[in-house]
């Protein structure tokens, strides 16, 4: 069996080197790859949500690997219908979700791996949605650095994009690099499998099933067409033109200026020095210059153009017409607009973005300002997040979070502080934030105080701290949880996040995990073929629980072994043999582990 590193290795030089795959099934043979898509995966919370049947991560084995691979082989795997529920959209709408059995989510995380290997390299460096390295801030740090000048923002919104992706197109757009007719089949089985709704099937015509592995993998490769649309025919046919012509009525100015300075009249010095720093250096109207700028995250598009309205207007007309012929998709009519770039703020990505401009800041003699990309925290985000903290218009107390530890409160409410400031970082006013600040630090204060029956102003006293960050000493709130000998104290802070704008940018997407088997533990203890309860060497499955949290449970006089266990190594998994593993779902007493 080859090295599933090898694999994914030999497969991204072909996509490197634009060279078709063929017989890619046979790689679904691998079992190390599935053991690799096993690691990724079996952190994950939803891997222990029940799909359409019963089967979830726990349980999880070598001969299920083994089962899977056969039943690939000869061609007789079937997908599972996903179990469709709905989440709540910021709009008020709910968006569909579905929930796979587990066996599908391991097949399709090893499509998803090969898929990646040879499509990633091949992707536009303007894509920046669910790929390893690239993420939000990447694409609005591109924005902010290479869109300076633009006049006229473009935002595209494609109607239901990932419900509406045509199953045809997307098996045509694979089979176009990948001439395997068994694995075309098996993506186009998954893209079909249909869903469950209150236990009744129903067929999926259209669309990536949403809460699949493979789903964003296969958005990208489906929306790369697009992003090859825009590159290799928008961008040469609206981009021309080195520099902007000189501005002649600026030129005429600056002349009488040095005339003026020669002839030492200083009064019409300062008024035609004020007259030039009104007017454009460059001429705005340069017909011989058009810039075309575009960027994607997922299905957010963004284009930036310098040039004049009617040009903009044929360009979003063009986008429409491509994904509508090409791609059958559809532009929001409603939500894809045309924003002038310097007196209206177009939105991308959860930032206001704006093209800077003023003729009274002068930086080493220039109006640095002007054209400059500006990155902003929309006031309607700071008004929405400190919503989730108020009542009546104040700061409230979290009454759910009453029995929680001190050091959970606190420890929480700052996760949900330091991730706002953290992805607004990039904006020029992240200052802003400092109003969120005030209202989750007293929503704080006021749910320790009710949780100890203490004024507001008591608890702030008890809990008061300093600490000491790049930008100088920060006053926060701060408690300490001793545990014995040996051992450092928990802490736990709030606050110490200075607001200030960081203009490096740090991808934020979940990083990739690196394609090898050979460092994670759990991987070694089940290929060690020995169950951790009582020794035996037959059988072997991988028994989860959801969280540590779990052992603890109220009512038990005597801890069984296995819980014993993990609570020592503090692992939420345990290999063990299939009767050990039956004994633990029982509630029976296990062996003694042996020693």
């Amino acid at each position: 069996m080859q090295n599933a590193e090898t694999v994914l290795e030999v497969i991204r030089e072909r996509g490197k080197n634009g060279l078709p795959l063929e017989r890619l099934y046979r790689q679904l043979f691998n079992a190390e790859l599935y053991l690799l898509a096993y690691r990724k995966l079996y952190s994950n919370a939803g891997a222990m949500t029940l799909g359409a049947t019963e089967e979830t991560v726990d349980g999880m084995s070598l001969e299920k690997v083994e089962s899977i691979i056969n039943s690939v082989r000869s061609e007789r795997y079937r997908w599972t219908p996903v179990r469709r529920t709905y989440i709540p959209k910021k709009n008020g709408k709910r968006r569909p979700l579905g929930l796979p059995t587990w066996s599908d989510k391991l097949l399709a995380e090893v499509v998803r791996m090969l898929l990646n290997a040879y499509y990633d390299v091949q992707f536009s460096d303007r894509s920046h949605g669910f790929r390893p390295g690239r993420g939000c801030h990447t694409a609005l740090r591109e924005i902010a650095d290479t869109w300076q000048g633009v006049s006229w923002f473009i935002e595209g919104d494609i109607t239901q994009c990932f419900d509406q992706l045509d199953h045809q197109v997307m098996v045509e757009t694979l089979g176009q690099k990948i001439h395997d007719g068994r694995f075309l089949r098996l993506v186009g089985n998954m893209l079909t499998a249909g869903y469950l709704e209150d236990w009744r099937w129903n067929a999926t015509l259209s669309g990536a099933p949403q809460g699949g592995v493979a789903s964003p993998m296969l958005s990208n490769i489906y929306l790369d067409r697009l992003d090859q649309f825009v590159e290799t025919q928008l961008l040469p046919q609206y981009n021309r033109g080195r520099l902007r012509r000189t501005n002649p009525e600026y030129k005429r100015v600056e002349n009488a200026l040095l005339r003026a300075r020669k002839r030492g009249d200083r009064k019409s010095v300062r008024a035609l020095s004020q007259v030039r720093r009104a007017l454009p250096s460059q001429d705005p109207g340069d017909p011989d210059y058009r810039r075309l700028r575009y960027v994607r995250y997922a299905d957010d598009i963004l284009l930036g153009f310098s040039g004049p309205k009617s040009e903009a207007a044929e360009i979003k007309q063009s986008l429409g017409e491509f994904l509508h012929a090409e791609l059958k998709l559809e532009l929001s009519k409603e939500k894809t607009l045309i924003t002038h770039a310097r007196t209206e703020k177009a939105r991308f990505l959860g930032y206001e973005i704006v093209v800077q401009h003023s003729n009274d800041r002068i930086t080493r003699g220039r109006r640095s300002v002007n054209g400059v990309i500006g990155l902003r925290v929309p006031e309607e985000a700071i008004t929405r997040r400190c919503a989730l903290y108020m009542r009546r218009g104040e700061p409230a107390h979290r009454p759910q979070m009453l029995n929680d530890q001190d050091f959970t409160i606190i420890s929480k409410y700052q996760a949900e502080y330091r991730g706002v400031v953290q992805y607004y970082l990039l904006a020029s006013n992240v200052y802003r934030l400092g109003r969120l600040r005030w209202v989750i630090e007293t929503s704080m204060l006021k749910t320790l105080a009710s949780k100890h029956r203490a004024t507001v102003s008591a608890t702030a006293r008890k809990y008061k701290a300093v600490m000491q960050t790049d930008e100088g000493p920060r006053v926060c709130f701060r408690t300490v949880v001793e545990r014995g000998e040996g051992k450092e104290p928990l802490v736990a802070w709030f606050g110490g996040i200075p607001l200030k704008r960081k203009v490096e940018a740090k991808p934020i997407d979940r990083a990739p995990v690196l394609a090898t088997t050979q460092g994670n533990e759990l991987i070694h203890r089940l290929l060690a073929g020995s169950c951790e309860l009582c020794g035996c060497a037959r059988r072997l499955e991988v028994h989860h629980i959801r969280k540590l949290a779990d052992l603890n449970k109220p009512g038990r006089r005597e801890k069984p072994a296995w819980v014993q266990l993990m609570a020592k190594r503090r692992r939420k998994t345990l290999v063990v043999c299939r009767p050990c593993h039956e004994s633990t779902h029982a509630g029976r007493l296990a062996v003694v582990p042996p020693k």
